[in-house]
């Protein structure tokens, strides 16, 4: 019997696991009533989809009127999707339901009391990427102390962490915090967005300490490190899984001379410059909507190529190897970094150890015993296996 029941187990975990993973949105049956008759604003953007309808459509298809849903917050890239990183997203109207939007990216990241008014709920939808500097989890930050300031409670439909199987890389240093990096967590933490608004509230990490109202709607199916292919790009110039996988790793030559292959078909997959040598090149250029200005627009770069490259070890951290290659290979080794490294390292050791000469064990093996620390923190707050 006790054999039977093992096997039984055991044939149920390999079912869920095979079974598709579902978003927080997805299960509307858990939230639909939490909604009904309350004023609600969204954080939501293009990737706040059900099935293959935008969250806002599906509401409003399933009897919340238009008289409810008050403002939709939008983050980086816009409400659906039509900005380049970096760009200015601007206040204005959805013009296929008339619904206000409020820009939360550039000099107003965070909502004011006015915008506040009337609202009883806000409910947050945009998908993460699991990357400290993807900018999706500053929003949350800032919508979080929005509503702990104005007595809103929070909705968080949760979605799947593409990077939610390992935890890797150097903890953020508090005096490197910025937009790009506000909570001392690694590069790759392992987490959900629900989760991590949970540790946000229960490490103390809001202004003054607030705490945020927080109601969590999990994702079915889903345990970390299940692999996730995502209905939609969530930016521009993540438009294919793979460039998902590879952003943790690579999005820190944005913060070098290198190129990181913005302007190509390939951005995150490729690295390069004009001073580079090696048979794999490719001409960054002008992309309407995804890259405007890219570094070394018109010019041929010379690098790596890794649209190909699959881990022998599986997708568990960060490929710190490519960063040293780049470093060894550019002639001119004090212009290598820029000031923005350090936003995206959240520290200057990195910088120092790479500058140093040290190879990837060892700079790895200076992380182990914040990650130790960050892993048992972690544990409290997770909602998925």
């Amino acid at each position: 019997m006790f054999i039977l029941v093992i096997l039984q187990s055991m044939v149920a975990a390999c079912n869920h696991a095979e079974e598709p993973a579902k978003s927080g949105a997805s299960r509307m049956d858990q939230y639909l009533s939490v909604i009904r008759g309350v004023k609600v604003a969204l954080v939501a953007n293009h990737t706040s989809v059900v099935g293959d309808r935008h969250l806002v459509d599906t509401l409003l298809s399933c009897g919340i009127t238009k008289d409810q849903l008050l403002k939709v917050f939008a983050p980086e890239h816009g409400f659906r999707g039509e900005m380049v990183a970096g760009e200015l997203v601007e206040d204005g109207t959805d013009p296929i339901t008339g619904i206000p939007i409020v820009s939360l990216y550039g000099n107003h990241k965070k909502p004011v009391p006015e915008e506040m008014e009337g609202v009883e709920l806000v409910v947050f939808d945009p998908q993460d990427v699991g990357a400290r500097f993807y900018t999706y989890i500053s929003t949350l930050h800032y919508v979080m102390e929005a509503c702990a300031e104005n007595g809103v409670p929070l909705l968080v439909l949760d979605r799947p962490n593409p990077n939610g199987g390992s935890v890797d890389g150097p903890v953020l240093e508090s005096e490197y915090t910025s937009f790009v990096g506000m909570h001392p967590i690694p590069v790759v933490y392992g987490l959900t967005i629900g989760e991590l608004a949970m540790m946000i509230n229960g490490e103390g990490w809001l202004k003054d300490g607030l705490h945020c109202s927080l109601q969590i709607i999990p994702c079915e199916n889903y345990f970390h490190g299940k692999p996730y292919s995502m209905p939609l790009s969530p930016s521009p110039n993540l438009s294919n899984d793979h460039s998902i996988l590879m952003y943790p790793s690579t999005c820190f030559f944005e913060g070098t001379v290198m190129s990181e292959g913005r302007g190509t078909p390939w951005p995150f997959e490729v690295y390069g410059h004009p001073e580079l040598e090696g048979e794999f090149s490719f001409t960054p250029v002008s992309i309407p909507g995804v890259s405007g200005n890219p570094k070394f627009r018109d010019q041929r770069c010379y690098g790596a190529d890794f649209r190909d490259f699959i881990p022998a070890d599986g997708w568990s951290g960060l490929q710190l190897q490519w960063l040293l290659d780049a470093y060894a290979q550019y002639p001119r080794k004090s212009e290598f970094f820029t000031s923005y490294f350090e936003k995206l390292a959240g520290t200057t050791s990195l910088r120092e150890q790479i500058e140093a000469g040290l190879d990837q064990h060892q700079i790895r093996q200076s992380w182990q015993k914040d990650l130790r620390t960050y892993r048992k923190i972690r544990e409290q707050y997770l909602i998925y296996d």
